[in-house]
C-alpha cells in the first residue's frame, strides 16, 4: 500500500511577472487618464475605451462581437426587439435600458452581457499596437448603465487572458489570420464548442468572423482556436510573400563609334585631319575639320572613367 504524503505542488504560474505587468500598466496613457479621473474616449489601434471619471464604462473592438450580437445570438433577446429598441433610442446608446424598463430583458442578463462585452473588447483594444493612442476629452459616451469598471480591474483581466492563451498555445499567428485545415485526416471527437468553431474554418474566416457568426465572445473563440491549433486541426493560411523589388537595368557604356568610311581615294591618312574649305565636303554648319557622318553623334559621356578611355583611344589613334 502506497503511503499518502503531502499533496504534490501544482505547476507554478508566472504570478510575479503578471503582477509586474499589471503594476506597470498595459497602457501608460490609460493609467494616466485613470489617475486624472478623465472622461472621454481612448482610441487605440484595435479598439476604443470609453471612460467616465477615470473608469471604463464601455469598450468596442472590431475583433469582439458587440452587445447586440451577444444578446440576440442564443435567444436571450429577439433580434426584432433589439432593433425596435435601437430605433426608439436614436443612436442606440440607451437601447438596453429601454428593454429592461419595458420588461423585455432581465436586468441581470443585460448586466452580464454588458460586462462580458466590455472585458472582451478591452482585451483586444489593449493589445500592443504600432501607433500611439489618442484621447478625446469630453466626447459623448454610452451611459453608465451599470457600475463603471476600474482601470486596474480591466488591465488585470487582460493580463490573465493573455497568460491563459499563452499556456494553451503560445503562437498567436492564428488570432488574426484566415484559418484553414492543414490536412484531410479524420477529426477526433471534439467538445461541441470546438467542433462548431472547426466547422466554420474555410480558409477565409478569421477567429473574429467565427465569433461573430456563432454569437460568442471573441476571446472565448480564441481559446477554442488555439486548442485546435495545438491539436494540429487548424492553422493560419499562409500569406503570399511579397515580390522582390525589380533590379535596375545594368548601365552599359556606349561602344566607341568607328570613323565612317570615305569614298575610295579620298580616305585620309590615319590620324590626319581633313582640310576645311571648298570641296572639303564640310557643309555649312557642319564644323571645320570634321567629316560628315551618316551615323548619329554618340551620346554625351558623363562617366569620368569612360571619358578617360575615350581620350586615351583618341591619343593612340593620333600616333
Amino acid at each position: 500500500m502506497r503511503a499518502v504524503g503531502t499533496t504534490p505542488p501544482l505547476p507554478l504560474r508566472d504570478r510575479a511577472g503578471a503582477a509586474a505587468r499589471v503594476a506597470a500598466g498595459l497602457s501608460p496613457m490609460l493609467s494616466r487618464l485613470a489617475a486624472e479621473r478623465a472622461t472621454g474616449v481612448l482610441v487605440r489601434e484595435r479598439g476604443t475605451l470609453h471612460l467616465a471619471e477615470g473608469r471604463v464604462v464601455h469598450a468596442e473592438s472590431p475583433a469582439a462581437p458587440g452587445l447586440d450580437v451577444l444578446l440576440t445570438a442564443h435567444g436571450t433577446l429577439d433580434a426584432a426587439a433589439w432593433r425596435e429598441a435601437v430605433d426608439r433610442a436614436g443612436a442606440g446608446q440607451d437601447a438596453g435600458r429601454l428593454l429592461v424598463d419595458g420588461g423585455r430583458l432581465p436586468a441581470g442578463a443585460l448586466e452580464l452581457c454588458h460586462l462580458g462585452a466590455l472585458f472582451d473588447a478591452a482585451y483586444f483594444a489593449l493589445e500592443p499596437s504600432s501607433t500611439p493612442g489618442r484621447f478625446r476629452y469630453g466626447e459623448p459616451r454610452p451611459p453608465a448603465v451599470f457600475r463603471p469598471v476600474p482601470v486596474a480591474d480591466v488591465e488585470r483581466e487582460t493580463v490573465r487572458r493573455r497568460e491563459l492563451l499563452r499556456r494553451v498555445w503560445p503562437d498567436p499567428a492564428t488570432d488574426g489570420a484566415p484559418l484553414l485545415r492543414p490536412g484531410t485526416d479524420p477529426v477526433p471527437p471534439l467538445p461541441p464548442r470546438r467542433q462548431a468553431v472547426l466547422d466554420l474554418v474555410d480558409g477565409v474566416r478569421t477567429a473574429a468572423d467565427i465569433a461573430r457568426e456563432l454569437g460568442r465572445p471573441g476571446f472565448h473563440t480564441l481559446v477554442d482556436v488555439r486548442h485546435l491549433a495545438a491539436a494540429g486541426l487548424l492553422a493560419p493560411r499562409p500569406q503570399p510573400s511579397p515580390a522582390p523589388p525589380a533590379l535596375p537595368a545594368p548601365c552599359t557604356p556606349p561602344h566607341p563609334s568607328h570613323p565612317p568610311h570615305s569614298p575610295r581615294g579620298s580616305r585620309p591618312r590615319h590620324g590626319a585631319r581633313p582640310r576645311s574649305g571648298p570641296g572639303s565636303g564640310a557643309g555649312p554648319g557642319s564644323g571645320a575639320g570634321q567629316f560628315p557622318s551618316p551615323f548619329p553623334p554618340p551620346p554625351e559621356v558623363t562617366d569620368p572613367d569612360i571619358a578617360l578611355l575615350k581620350r586615351l583611344r583618341d591619343a593612340l589613334e593620333a600616333l
